[in-house]
């Protein structure tokens, strides 16, 4: 099995029932707010290398995490950013994962039409006049995958580390049972 690479993760949390986005600005260094431009204030880390949206409602949502501690701690890091400006919040947010994307390269051309041509596999759409990636959505997992002619395969949809994996292998197994690779 080729290795898999973790290329991004979404995480969410509530960390206040409500939060005054333009006193924050005002208090956090480095944050960026626009609101005619994004309602949210926007925080950059350089570490983690991530970046948090904080929104009124209270919810933050990071990304750009390679692992589920960077994300973590990226809303750690914004939770103390928000208390320091003398604002409360939540005690213990929990934590949910929203999208893993993971990448993998099987170190193989693919004939991408072979593969549509194929009947194993179902829910795909290919069109290289409108995109060159072939898009395989694994409605059983609730995932999506894209298939390069390079032999590179992104997936999205993952809630837990495991379903990335899950994914490309499954992926992976499917080709070599059509001989594909």
């Amino acid at each position: 099995m080729a290795e898999i690479i973790i290329e991004n993760i979404v995480a969410t949390t509530q960390l206040a029932d409500e939060l005054d986005i333009q006193h924050l600005a005002n208090k956090i260094e480095n944050s960026k707010y626009d609101p005619n431009e994004f309602t949210g204030l926007i925080l950059h880390y350089s570490e983690p290398n991530t970046i948090a949206f904080l929104f009124p409602s209270g919810k933050v949502v990071c990304t750009g995490a390679k692992n589920i501690e960077d994300a973590e701690n990226a809303i750690n890091k914004t939770r103390n950013n928000i208390r320091n400006s003398g604002v409360s919040t939540i005690k213990e947010p929990k934590i949910e994962i929203l999208n893993i994307v993971s990448s993998s390269d099987i170190g193989r051309k693919l004939n991408l039409k072979s593969i549509v041509d194929n009947l194993l596999l179902d829910n795909v759409e290919y069109n290289p006049k409108k995109f060159l990636g072939l898009i395989y959505k694994m409605d059983d997992i609730g995932m999506m995958s894209i298939l390069f002619e390079s032999g590179k395969i992104v997936c999205t949809g993952a809630k837990k580390l495991e379903d990335a994996t899950l994914s490309i292998n499954t992926i992976e197994d499917k080709l070599s049972s059509m001989e594909l690779l």
